[in-house]
């Protein structure tokens, strides 16, 4: 790792046995001090109504290190949403971050100096379902968190495996005919 990270991205999917048990984060990680830190503190005093960007915490008064903002990629309409949003999603968040420095996939003593902006999509299908099972979504969310910044923080995929790999790796909502055409 370079002496001082400044600006890496990454994203990353983890699917669970039910549609709306799917995490898709995409990341922003990198130093307080450059682009990252900039970008998160007008994120955080840029609200929208619909895009509520709060910090991902353990509970009210315990927000995790490295900072990390979750911004909602769903326009947000409905209280059960939020409240499965802003609770089993962003404790899932907060623990996954947490899982990472443990995990010294992010070096500890960087903790206080980085930043995550943390694209989070919780499932619009949540809202269908009878029983929200809150212990399966926490899990697939936690679970995303720490690829998505492992992902980051090692660079991957890597510029030589998306060159070896670009015909074999098809978009799951656009798929390509055998002779390239739609």
């Amino acid at each position: 790792m370079a002496a001082k990270l400044i600006y890496r991205t990454a994203e990353a999917l983890v699917e669970g046995p039910i549609d709306y048990l799917c995490a898709e984060p995409e990341i922003v990680i990198g130093s307080l001090a450059g682009p990252v830190g900039t970008a998160l503190a007008t994120l955080l005093g840029d609200q929208t109504k619909g895009h509520t960007k709060v910090f991902a915490i353990l509970n009210s008064d315990v927000q995790v290190k490295p900072a990390t903002l979750m911004v909602s990629k769903v326009t947000v309409k409905d209280n059960r949403y939020t409240n499965i949003l802003m609770g089993t999603v962003q404790a899932a968040i907060a623990h996954g971050v947490l899982d990472s420095v443990r995990e010294k996939i992010i070096p500890k003593k960087l903790a206080n100096d980085l930043g995550i902006i943390y694209s989070v999509w919780l499932d619009p299908a949540v809202l269908n379902a009878d029983k929200v099972d809150h212990a399966a979504l926490f899990d697939v969310h936690r679970e995303a968190t720490v690829k998505v910044i492992r992902k980051a923080m090692k660079g991957e995929p890597t510029i030589d495996w998306l060159l070896k790999n670009q015909k074999d790796v098809q978009h799951y909502f656009h798929q390509l005919g055998v002779d390239g055409q739609l």
